[in-house]
């Protein structure tokens, strides 16, 4: 899904990509978002990316970060609500879509 910043962006970093799965998911299914991408970092690190409305954001990046605690270790969650648009350069480079 490619990204332009014209929406908030929440992410979370998980050690493992095994709760960055699960946060996904309920990120997904708590909140009106979209995945948009994912990075694995090395050393294990994995983060996820969402995008929609700031509040949506909001509220799947808490619920993800917890669900992900839950079964493993949460690294860190942030919400962007209006990066500038050449943050979607980055974001897209690992774009779920290619």
């Amino acid at each position: 899904m490619e990204y332009f910043g014209e929406e908030a962006l929440g992410l979370v970093e998980t050690r493992g990509m095994v709760p960055a799965i699960q946060a996904v998911d309920v990120m997904c299914k708590t909140a009106d978002v979209v995945l948009v991408s994912y990075e694995n970092m090395g050393s294990g690190l994995v983060t996820v990316m969402v995008k929609g409305d700031v509040a949506a954001v909001r509220s799947a990046v808490e619920q993800g970060a917890a669900a992900a605690a839950a079964i493993g270790e949460m690294v860190a969650a942030h919400v962007i609500p209006r990066p500038v648009s050449r943050v979607g350069k980055i974001v897209s480079r690992h774009d779920i879509d290619n």
